[in-house]
C-alpha cells in the first residue's frame, strides 16, 4: 500500500485515460460500485467520468486521501495488485 499522497497521485497519472472501476463505502457495512474513465488528477483530487448507462450523473471527483484511508478501492482491470491501494 503506498505510504504517501505523492505516490498516490502519481501511480493514478499514469493510468489517465483509462477505465476503471471504483468501489466507494457508502455507509454502514454498504458499497457503492462505479464505473468510468480516469479523465483527470489534480493536486488534491482526481476525477473519473462516469458510464452514462449505470449512473445519473456525468463525473465524481474522489481525494487521494480516500484511497490512503482505504475509503475508496480502484480497479483498473489488469490485475496489476500495485493498483489496488
Amino acid at each position: 500500500m503506498p505510504t504517501s499522497l505523492a505516490t498516490i497521485k502519481d501511480r493514478l497519472s499514469t493510468h489517465i485515460g483509462q477505465e476503471l472501476m471504483v468501489v466507494a463505502q457508502a455507509g454502514r457495512k454498504k458499497t457503492t460500485e462505479r464505473h468510468g474513465i480516469l479523465k483527470e488528477t489534480y493536486p488534491a483530487v482526481f476525477v473519473v467520468d462516469l458510464d452514462q448507462d449505470e449512473n445519473s450523473f456525468e463525473r465524481v471527483s474522489y481525494s487521494y486521501t480516500d484511497i490512503l484511508t482505504q475509503n475508496i478501492q480502484i480497479d483498473f482491470g489488469d490485475n496489476d495488485q500495485d493498483d489496488n491501494q
